[in-house]
């Protein structure tokens, strides 16, 4: 039933992009001195969301329509920095700055889906 509202699909997406995130920036934490270790990260929810969405368009052959952007998949990939000496690009600091959001978009993604979810229980005449 609730797979079926768009914001409680939302916030499902939300939620997993969050925990898929924290996972890259996790390993970006365990190889912080790792030599030549390159940082990666997920590309933004929005751009994610955007093209997963069931409204937009598929293609159903190649070239059948425009190609998209390449950045919108749930895929991690390199992302540029400062290297160090010995070539690794992590940056402590910013990925506890990214930790912090993370938890900020998953926290969102439950209070999204708690609310929802005690409307729908109000409007069927039901309490906790």
């Amino acid at each position: 039933m609730f797979e079926k509202l768009e914001i409680v699909r939302m916030a499902q997406a939300l939620a997993a992009h969050s925990g898929t995130r924290q996972s890259v920036v996790a390993r970006n934490i365990a190889n912080a001195d790792t030599p030549g270790y390159h940082a990666q990260d997920l590309p933004e929810f929005r751009a994610v969301y955007r093209s997963d969405s069931p409204s937009s368009m598929k293609s159903t052959r190649p070239g059948h329509l425009s190609p998209r952007e390449t950045g919108a998949e749930m895929a991690p990939r390199i992302v540029n920095g400062a290297a160090a000496p010995n070539g690794n690009t992590v940056s402590l600091e910013g990925e506890m700055v990214k930790a912090a959001e993370i938890r900020q978009g998953h926290d969102m993604a439950l209070s999204v889906y708690r609310a929802s979810s005690d409307i729908l229980r109000a409007a069927l005449g039901r309490s906790r």
